[in-house]
């Protein structure tokens, strides 16, 4: 009750300006070394990786991988930074984050806004020199606006070699619908010709990082299966199920907002099926991260029932507030 009206009161505000300002007081915390706690046990072991909890905060909150100390002490067994790209970008034009607080949903247009590879690996080796840092920290890296599609993999093999020694696993976004033509990556040859480069240079690395893809709920099933296939030809640890979706289906107050991703609850099925049923085919060779909708214990349960290994949250986590993962994990 008490966070329903502390979130009553910010909701009032520009949701992107609260979020800044969150930011801004989660990274002054993350400053301070000493204290560990938070985090809540429940360990899961996936590519030779202690999550801590499977409940981990999806990309998309601290892009730049400023504050991972803080979110370590809210619960989250685990982080995942980003999207980063090679080249700092502003993003789009704001406004660009819309709350649907009826529909507990999010509608970003936000254009994968960072500060570029090389400042967030500067920013994650600072936060890895915290000793009470315990939890594994994914890294999600995307297509810089102003790179061509056709070498999108040259892009990105500058954000994987700048940033894979710091992290736990990679995830490649080649699902975010506000960047113009990202999506058309999901297509086989294109992301053939992606993982390749990436894989490659996985490949000549002492220690080989998990790479994992994440995927649009949007995708038929035919084109989720055949982007899971390439996942397997290369070798790929898992997939994310999934990215925002373009869909508005049944929800006439998101008209108003224009284009974006809309993310949370309304997403919850539409992912869901998806992680089903490529779970279903693909289960022996691939693991499978759950994002899309999860809001309680309910809907968690859900997911892991559906072929989950691991979740992640953000709009759950916004509306739900900092008690959220100890309400989704509590026995």
């Amino acid at each position: 009750m008490l966070w329903k009206n502390i979130r009553r009161l910010l909701f009032m505000a520009d949701a992107e300006k609260v979020h800044h300002a969150a930011m801004k007081a989660l990274k002054i915390s993350s400053a301070y070394d000493g204290f560990a706690g938070g985090y809540i046990k429940d360990s899961r072991c996936l590519w030779n990786i202690n999550f801590l909890n499977p409940m981990g905060l999806a990309a998309g909150f601290d892009k730049n991988g400023e504050c991972l100390l803080a979110w370590q002490r809210l619960g989250f067994g685990y982080v995942e930074v980003g999207t980063v790209t090679a080249v700092a970008q502003e993003g789009n034009p704001k406004p660009r984050l819309f709350r649907l607080p009826e529909e507990l949903a999010l509608i970003n247009r936000l254009g994968f806004n960072n500060q570029g590879a090389r400042q967030v690996a500067q920013n994650i080796t600072l936060q890895r020199k915290h000793s009470s840092l315990k939890i594994p920290i994914g890294i999600n890296i995307g297509k810089s606006k102003v790179t061509p599609l056709e070498k999108a993999a040259a892009d990105y093999l500058i954000s994987f070699n700048l940033l894979a020694d710091l992290a736990d696993y990679v995830v490649i976004n080649v699902s975010s619908p506000n960047t113009p033509g990202l999506r058309d990556l999901q297509a086989t040859k294109a992301l053939s010709e992606l993982l390749e480069v990436i894989c490659n240079a996985n490949q000549k690395r002492k220690i080989k990082k998990p790479i994992l893809l994440k995927l649009a709920p949007d995708l038929s099933v035919e084109d989720a299966n055949a982007c899971a296939k390439v996942a397997t030809q290369f070798n790929l640890s898992g997939l994310v199920i999934s990215n925002t979706t373009i869909s508005r289906d049944g929800i006439k107050s998101a008209e108003q907002f224009g284009a974006g991703g809309l993310s949370g609850k309304p997403l919850f099925t539409q992912s869901t099926n998806m992680l089903k049923i490529l779970h279903a085919e693909h289960k022996t060779k691939l693991k499978f991260i759950g994002v899309g909708g999860i809001t309680d214990k309910s809907t968690a349960k859900i997911k892991l029932n559906s072929g989950a290994d691991l979740l992640q949250a953000y709009t759950g986590f916004i509306y739900g507030g900092p008690g959220f993962v100890r309400n989704i994990l509590k026995k």
